[in-house]
């Protein structure tokens, strides 16, 4: 009976030995993709409203699927069939405005964030061939003319034309671009960057006629940063001497581009530049022509302090420009009321938080406004479309929580219906027709659900339900996800987290805690969702984290999105000080649970993220024994002019504000270990900030421990890079705070 007892109690042992095995992550899993969710990405709904088309998984196909029941129905392109132009493999596509040709995206070479050059394939889906859009060099941001019979692209900073039915001969509609001069049709990289965007053209609805923005970057301050030889990729040109990139950064305060708006008559070649009464240093973030009216260019403007929108209708010929919409705020203008703006025949859809929540406002073509769409103490995320016919509109909100999004329509007469399912985020891709729709769901603990849908909110069929995910994620017997809310110690703010705890989690026991937060303007990391934590999928990095001994935790402090005008735009003028007092308060409130080691707390974030790890470690209160900064903006003087003056104006005009937003006006302060990491190629946050900073610590005889990144930009990727650079932040909490 003894040896019996030994023998299993030898083997319980080996038991759990096993399970505690299996459980473990591998740094390299987490990095690598291996336990990432399955996602249905590149859909593109097709024009007769009862289907959509997305790339294979081997980049071979644009493959066709029903949107009643997501079954394959037909191959749009192959590369193994079509014919002329031998291809293994492409990238994206563009379709024509018929669907009858097809440019096919290859070889695409990134500029910045959203810009790159790429070489294209026109493809005839009648006749099954591959012709080259141009063979004079690669292109960017190509757009078929409404008709289909033109295609205009950027090269080398110009606008350039093929016309398909003149054998797709090619002119050349600009001549005077030049980088780090003047660039016609692109946005300069400030512009791109803050403004979201990478095209600045379109064609005129009868496809007569371009318009574009031309920016003169010219006197726009230039800025440099060195680049090496490296390794993944390798610059060979730089073996012997290293070389720099120099382009055009503007820093708040400085010059600007400045921005006009030109047509271009593409039978008569003439060139005019449009009367609009734009501040000399104002901004334009987008262009379009209305769908209908050939006569009619939509022009948006900012002014510099960005709190000043006006929508113009502009003749093309006239070169009048006539006001429709001016809506002001106090603060700033966000991205929505021009990145989501929508013209019809006769009327147009915007968004406004005028009222103090983003909503849908409806106009008239003339500017004169019709009702206001969507009301109530939510925001409404995104506009999807308007059925004129049955006069109803289809959105994504949060009315259901700030932590939530569901997909709703509201008809004419206010009646609402909530169309997505079950509660948490949902993401919705409509039908041209807005029949259907393939919805996107997760929650903190459901990794994504994609179903398709009726336009009644009826469930079809499940395309992807992430069931093999959940099994292996199960059997790795991982930490605990929760959200949870507290109350700032003035008992007037309420705050929104999520933490993670380890699987053998004991409330007996004490844990040290280790903090990630973002705390930029209007970002939401703290959503009811599956894409939480520091690489997003399910807080797996939070999750390898809880498996060294750690408790993982993320708060939305005041500034961030989700719950209104006014709590996101309280730290107006003044970026940091509040965004650090609430990461403060979150590790007080987590030192008084009783499972909480107080003097093992750590914090860290990349970006804003990481600037906000400097100022809360220096906000004057020690809760912090450890943090690490990555690619911090530790001194607003140094970031570019379009965000940095969004919410803090320039130097000039606020010149406090600037003071007490500078990290490196707190440095005296700081307190607990540091670990500083940039990327020497940063194009965004340029690696001068950790530069400056760094010294200020030496000159303060304040001890540190910094990491740089050879050739990397801001995401700090390639080769091996994310698998060091997300171990050395790990290892880092490990080695000090245990």
């Amino acid at each position: 009976m003894k040896k019996l007892t030994i023998l299993l109690a030898l083997f319980w042992a080996c038991a759990a030995l096993c399970v505690q095995a299996a459980g473990k992550l591998d740094m390299r899993d987490v990095v690598s993709g291996k336990y990432a969710a399955q996602r249905i990405n590149g859909v593109n709904p097709l024009l007769d409203g009862e289907h959509y088309a997305q790339i294979s998984d081997d980049g071979k196909r644009i493959v066709k699927y029903s949107f009643k029941d997501g079954k394959e129905v037909g191959t749009i392109f192959d590369v193994s069939t079509a014919r002329n132009v031998k291809l293994e493999r492409f990238d994206g596509y563009i379709m024509s405005p018929d669907e009858s040709r097809i440019l096919i995206q290859t070889k695409t070479r990134p500029i910045y964030r959203r810009s790159f050059t790429a070489e294209y394939y026109i493809y005839s889906v009648r006749n099954n061939t591959l012709e080259p859009l141009s063979e004079n060099g690669p292109q960017q941001v190509p757009l078929f003319s409404p008709d289909g019979n033109n295609i205009a692209f950027v090269r080398d900073n110009n606008i350039f034309l093929v016309k398909l039915l003149f054998d797709n001969s090619e002119s050349q509609v600009t001549k005077d671009g030049k980088f780090n001069e003047v660039l016609n049709g692109i946005p300069d990289w400030v512009n791109e960057e803050e403004f979201g965007y990478s095209r600045a053209f379109d064609f005129s609805s009868d496809s007569k006629m371009i318009a574009y923005i031309r920016f003169d970057e010219s006197q726009v301050p230039m800025f440099s940063f060195p680049l090496y030889r490296g390794m993944a990729p390798a610059y060979e040109q730089f073996a012997e001497y290293p070389g720099y990139y120099s382009y055009k950064y503007p820093v708040p305060g400085a010059q600007n581009s400045t921005v006009t708006v030109q047509t271009y008559d593409i039978k008569s070649h003439v060139t005019r530049q449009m009367d609009l009464p734009l501040d000399k240093d104002g901004y334009i973030p987008r262009i379009k022509f209305s769908s209908s009216d050939p006569d009619g260019l939509v022009i948006t403007t900012l002014n510099r302090n960005q709190n000043r929108f006006e929508i113009y209708m502009a003749n093309p010929r006239s070169k009048v420009c006539r006001l429709l919409v001016r809506d002001e705020a106090q603060q700033y203008i966000k991205e929505a009321a021009y990145a989501d703006l929508h013209f019809y025949d006769d009327s147009f859809v915007m968004m406004s938080e005028r009222d103090g929540y983003n909503h849908i406002y409806l106009y008239s073509v003339n500017g004169n406004l019709i009702r206001q769409v969507t009301k109530g103490n939510f925001e409404v995320k995104s506009f999807i479309g308007w059925d004129r016919k049955s006069d109803v509109f289809y959105y994504e909100s949060n009315e259901e929580s700030p932590l939530c999004t569901a997909i709703y329509k509201v008809d004419a007469k206010g009646r609402k219906t909530k169309l997505s399912k079950e509660r948490g985020t949902n993401n919705a891709i409509f039908s041209t027709n807005l029949r259907y729709f393939m919805n996107t769901y997760s929650n903190l603990n459901t990794p994504p659900v994609i179903t398709l849908n009726d336009n009644k909110g009826k469930v079809l069929t499940t395309l992807v339900d992430n069931e093999a995910l959940k099994e292996e994620l199960a059997a790795l017997n991982l930490g605990k996800r929760e959200l949870f809310t507290f109350r700032t110690s003035d008992g007037g703010t309420e705050l929104n987290g999520w933490m993670v705890k380890p699987a053998d989690f004991d409330p007996a026991k004490k844990y040290p805690v280790v903090m990630y937060q973002y705390s930029g303007p209007g970002s939401q990391m703290v959503t009811d969702s599956w894409n939480n934590g520091a690489r997003g999928n399910g807080c797996l990095w939070e999750m390898y984290m809880a498996e060294q001994g750690f408790i993982c935790v993320c708060v939305d402090g005041r500034g961030t999105g989700g719950r209104g005008a006014a709590f996101e735009k309280c730290t107006y003028m003044q970026l940091g000080v509040k965004e650090a007092r609430d990461q403060v308060e979150a590790a007080q409130y987590l030192a008084s649970l009783p499972y909480v080691k107080k003097e093992a707390i750590g914090i860290w974030g990349w970006s804003f993220g990481g600037y906000n790890t400097l100022m809360s470690m220096s906000e004057g209160t020690p809760v912090f024994a450890v943090g690490v900064a990555v690619a911090p903006p530790t001194c607003w003087r140094y970031y570019d002019s379009v965000y940095t003056e969004r919410f803090m104006r320039t130097p000039k005009e606020n010149a406090d504000g600037y003071r007490l937003s500078s990290a490196l006006e707190r440095v005296n302060k700081l307190h607990g270990k540091l670990l500083l990491v940039h990327g020497l190629a940063d194009d965004n946050v340029h690696f001068r900030n950790t530069a400056e900073y760094s010294e200020a610590l030496v000159q303060a005889n304040i001890r540190f421990d910094m990491h740089v990144y050879t050739n990397r930009n801001h995401g700090i990727y390639g080769g091996n890079t994310s698998l060091h650079v997300y171990s050395l932040i790990a290892d880092y909490f490990i080695d000090n705070l245990k």
